[in-house]
């Protein structure tokens, strides 16, 4: 029972800190509908499907290192609220503010940030680390749609 908690806490964390940023942003996403898109854009209703798989994923990576007894379980744990943090602020820098070059420079952060998450979370636990490369892939793949979208709407 008392793993389940620790599990359902670290998940909710992780959702949560995406259910925030979706909620102050989600005036952005009207004027993101507007914009330009490159090839490949996905439609709108994707992304809520996608990022919420996506944070489930990293709550229950976080978790497995969490309860892990490495010596590297606090760097990890702190490399990994880190990129939360960026990952948070890079929606208000983007829908809200609608700074796309900006945006893409602190994605690039972002980027460094996952894989080095990933690089310490593979040291302490190889699923906790695995589980984090589809989030990495779409980064990257949101790397690219922020990137064009600044160059096609300036």
């Amino acid at each position: 029972m008392k793993r389940s908690k620790g599990l359902i806490v670290s998940i909710l964390i992780s959702v949560g800190v995406g259910a925030l940023a979706g909620l102050l942003t989600r005036g952005g996403m009207e004027s993101y509908s507007d914009l330009t898109q490159p090839p490949l854009s996905p439609p709108g209703w994707i992304f809520p499907i996608v990022w919420t798989i996506l944070y489930i994923l990293m709550g229950i990576s976080a978790y497995l290192i969490y309860r892990s007894n490495s010596p590297y379980k606090k760097i990890a744990l702190r490399v990994y609220a880190a990129q939360l943090t960026v990952n948070f602020f890079w929606s208000i820098i983007f829908f809200n503010m609608e700074m796309y070059l900006f945006a893409f420079l602190w994605l690039l952060l972002l980027l460094v940030l996952i894989v080095l998450m990933i690089r310490i979370f593979a040291k302490i636990d190889k699923t906790a680390a695995y589980l984090q490369i589809p989030y990495l892939i779409w980064v990257i793949f949101a790397g690219y749609l922020n990137l064009g979208i600044y160059l096609l709407n300036r």
